[in-house]
């Protein structure tokens, strides 16, 4: 999660004791930068107030610029791959306040873990095995599931069209295409999006 400088928070433990909580982005109530928001609420008792109904993360950003909202909760290999974060790091805009993964990133060695938080302020262990469940695609990517009880035969049908989906030539060209041009809407000069 990132933060603008001047918001006045500079750990999260600000962010748990702030008189007014800090105005976050997010494009819905479904999406990482809402739900992320909520479990580190539950998980200490910080506080944020959520602005919703962006459409997309790019929105939020530029929102963060124009100070519409202080902050925004998303995935760090995006703050480290492209504008606008690239010149927002050098010029001290943003400070991320806590991240996910297991342990703590190389480059935001003094930013405290998920789990770090969660051990300082004694979270209880339902609220940890959910951070757990939401924060393991960190790990592995982002699940697909189905519920319980769906026949085999089924599973296989959905299986081998995912598998189909995800190999087929044009769909793998659309998605290079879209990846490779694309550019924030707020700034035509920024960087093309990296290439894998």
């Amino acid at each position: 999660m990132y933060i603008r400088n001047d918001a006045g928070i500079k750990t999260i433990e600000d962010a748990h004791s702030a008189a007014l909580p800090p105005k976050c982005g997010a494009t819905g109530v479904t999406s990482a930068a809402y739900y992320m928001l909520k479990l580190i609420e539950d998980a200490i008792g910080a506080k944020f107030s959520i602005v919703s109904g962006y459409v997309a993360g790019s929105d939020i950003d530029l929102a963060v610029e124009r100070g519409e909202v202080q902050c925004r909760a998303f995935t760090i290999s995006t703050y480290f791959a492209r504008e606008p974060f690239t010149t927002w790091r050098k010029k001290n805009f943003v400070r991320v306040l806590y991240q996910t993964g297991n342990k703590r990133d190389a480059r935001l060695k003094e930013v405290p873990t998920f789990n770090e938080l969660m051990d300082k302020h004694k979270t209880p262990e339902g609220v940890r095995q959910l951070v757990k469940a939401v924060v393991a695609s960190d790990e592995f990517g982002r699940p697909l599931v189905s519920p319980p009880g769906v026949a085999p035969d089924k599973i296989k049908i959905l299986r081998d069209a995912f598998n189909r989906a995800v190999n087929d030539p044009a769909l793998l060209a659309e998605a290079e295409k879209r990846l490779s041009t694309w550019i924030h809407p707020a700034a035509k000069s920024w960087t093309h999006w990296p290439k894998k």
